[in-house]
């Protein structure tokens, strides 16, 4: 049999079982990484991955994610369908294997697929156990077939319902309240932003995206279709839709290097920061890995040699650094790698060796080609890299300032902070508030044993416009790195933070609950996501989350958090009540700032994650940067979820 039709050939026989899945409803965290908003939106993923598979082995160019009325979630495609005939080592039918044996698929078989994503061969039988019911439905040659589960047990044989000309899978499947009890219900916006990814990654396919949930103003559902034509080149663009580009074009090459495919994409712009993304099968590698190594290695080596050789360098008093040339680069880098291996503390780091070569050289010749081709714009990219260094070189300067004071004892701590009597970082815990007034207040109000306060003067500076210099020299962001006692910058890379020595796990943004309080919470959160991302990564950024309102009656009193919960508590209280607006945390005392925003047996705190690293970029730089159109239209678009004062 030849190599094409070997691996065309998709059967029963394809499908393999790893390991049972009797783990999956005692440990779901150990296989969707948690249950709460992140793990429920992993299950579609899962689901949806499956699908593309079929499309990478170029049997889909359509899929369909549906959000139904009672949350339960529909995904279809045009692939072959899974195979239903009966699997020789389980005596069951195939399509019952990989449903209900976890790792069961064809992903694991190299004949049917040269490249799969999905969580590391979890798969769909996962979503299967963690779902109180999933109904799969295969159109394959020319008969409908169909199986439903209970919690992942088959409900009767797999049996054929009808007959038709399609071919493809139908699931639809309705997450378990018992394991999901944080939330079940999808957030549209976060699905759609996965969609639209998968649809930039993978060009020419098209996902469509419809919530049954709500409806348009034309009275139709709400629907999105994702389709790329020019795949990552595309997603650059849309990216980069805030910024200002300094060259005339992306940058693009697609090809393959010793058997692995490489897409890179890349543009430079005018901002300060440097925005890499990069993918493995699919999967967003937040980490990093030997693809991104290789990146960086062909960018530096083909561009430092075209610098060297242009004479532009000549008056330069110091060396150029990798660094140099990636401010003001946003790049995308996407591989497709048959046996992935992941590191890291999250798995999203690869590890596989051979890639950095491919990806080095891919990039190399790119470059070359571009560099020779638009000498124009070569000329701006390393003008940009002489700014870049200069930058650099100062922001150094004020950098070891920083961290001269950092690595001093109690003495080099901030005046204003009021440290906590615990030096156990584990247990500590630091609020980040705004102003002086409530800083006062919160100190008060805190439990000083393991709770610090550092008030911040007014708005931070915006990092989105600022030279790296200028950040560190801005005396609230000094007295945040002195507070937090990390330090910064390696060999490899000068803004890479060490928390080694990190003084709180807990690092509170804590604002007033109004518009300057939400805009000062953003301006902190900018800073942490450019200059401090790890912490984020890590798990150590929270935002507080004071009361909107106190409502009291007599002796009786409660608080809300929003209008719909202020008329509740008024109407439970039969009325005859007075209500207090707070218009920022200063107007509570410190008792009141306890109960409700600090003491952390009722206190609610959200932790600051980062789902997609692309999204996040692209909002920060709209919502911080100098482009007030697509500002305006997100804010508008926004507006209902804001509390806004009039």
């Amino acid at each position: 049999m030849s190599e094409e039709v070997k691996r065309s050939s998709y059967s029963a026989d394809s499908i393999q079982a790893l390991e049972g899945m009797e783990h999956v409803r005692m440990r779901p965290s150990m296989y969707i990484g948690d249950t709460g908003v992140r793990g429920l939106h992993h299950l579609v993923y899962e689901v949806v991955d499956n699908s593309i598979d079929e499309a990478l082995a170029g049997h889909c160019d359509v899929i369909k994610v549906t959000i139904n009325e009672d949350n339960s979630i529909t995904t279809e495609d045009n692939g072959r369908g899974i195979p239903v005939d009966l699997h020789k080592k389980e005596g069951v039918s195939a399509l019952e294997v990989v449903m209900t044996k976890i790792g069961a698929g064809g992903k694991f078989d190299k004949d049917s697929y040269k490249v799969s994503g999905g969580l590391h061969g979890v798969g769909v039988s996962c979503v299967n156990a963690l779902s109180d019911h999933l109904k799969a439905t295969v159109y394959r040659d020319g008969i409908i077939w169909e199986q439903e589960y209970e919690k992942g047990k088959p409900m009767y044989p797999v049996k054929s319902v009808g007959t038709t000309d399609l071919n493809g899978t139908v699931v639809t499947f309705k997450p378990d309240v018992s394991i999901f009890q944080q939330t079940s219900e999808y957030n549209y916006d976060t699905l759609a932003s996965r969609m639209r990814e998968l649809a930039f990654l993978n060009k020419g396919i098209t996902i469509t995206l419809t919530d049954r949930r709500e409806k348009d103003e034309k009275g139709e559902f709400v629907s999105e279709v994702f389709h790329s034509e020019e795949g990552l080149k595309e997603f650059i663009k849309f990216l980069d839709g805030t910024r200002e580009p300094i060259i005339s074009e992306v940058i693009a090459i697609e090809g393959e290097k010793n058997d692995i495919p490489v897409e890179v994409a890349m543009v430079y712009n005018t901002s300060f920061n440097e925005n890499l993304h990069s993918y493995v099968n699919n999967i967003n590698t937040h980490e990093g890995g030997t693809h991104l190594a290789g990146f960086r290695r062909g960018l530096t080596t083909t561009l430092k040699k075209y610098a060297d050789a242009s004479g532009l360098l000549d008056k330069l008093k110091f060396e150029i650094s990798g660094d140099d040339f990636r401010e003001g680069l946003t790049a995308i880098v996407s591989v497709k790698v048959a046996e992935p291996q992941f590191e890291g503390q999250t798995k999203t780091k690869l590890g596989n060796r051979e890639v950095t070569a491919a990806v080095s050289q891919a990039v190399s010749e790119m470059l070359e080609n571009y560099l020779e081709e638009n000498p124009n714009d070569a000329k701006t990219i390393v003008q940009k890299v002489i700014l870049a260094a200069q930058a650099r070189h100062a922001a150094k300067k004020a950098r070891e300032m920083v961290q001269r004071k950092t690595v001093m004892s109690g003495g080099g701590l901030p005046g204003k902070l009021s440290d906590c009597a615990s030096q156990d970082p584990h247990e500590s815990e630091v609020f980040l508030v705004e102003g002086d007034s409530a800083g006062g207040t919160a100190k008060q109000g805190r439990d000083r044993h393991f709770q610090a306060i550092l008030p911040l003067r007014g708005k931070i500076l915006n990092v989105e416009k600022a030279m790296s210099h200028k950040v560190f020299e801005n005396e609230e962001i000094k007295n945040i790195y002195t507070a937090l006692g990390v330090t910064i910058g390696t060999e490899e890379d000068s803004k890479a933070l060490n928390l080694s020595k990190l003084r709180y796990h807990k690092v509170v943004i804590m604002c007033d609950a109004d518009v300057d309080g939400s805009h000062i919470a953003t301006l902190i959160l900018t800073f942490f996501f450019r200059y401090m991302k790890e912490l984020i990564e890590a798990g150590h950024i929270f935002i507080a989350t004071p009361p909107l309102y106190l409502i009291k009656k007599g002796s009786k009193k409660r608080y809300a958090w929003s209008n719909k919960e202020r008329d509740e508590i008024a109407n439970s209280f039969n009325g005859g009540v007075s209500v207090q607006r707070y218009k920022g945390l200063g107007e509570m005392n410190a008792e009141q700032l306890w109960d409700t925003t600090m003491n952390p047996e009722f206190r609610t705190l959200r932790q600051v994650t980062i789902d997609n690293t692309g999204e996040a970029d692209r909002i920060f730089s709209m919502l911080m940067g100098d482009e007030v159109p697509p500002r305006r239209e997100f804010i508008e678009k926004n507006a209902v979820y804001a509390n806004i004062d009039a």
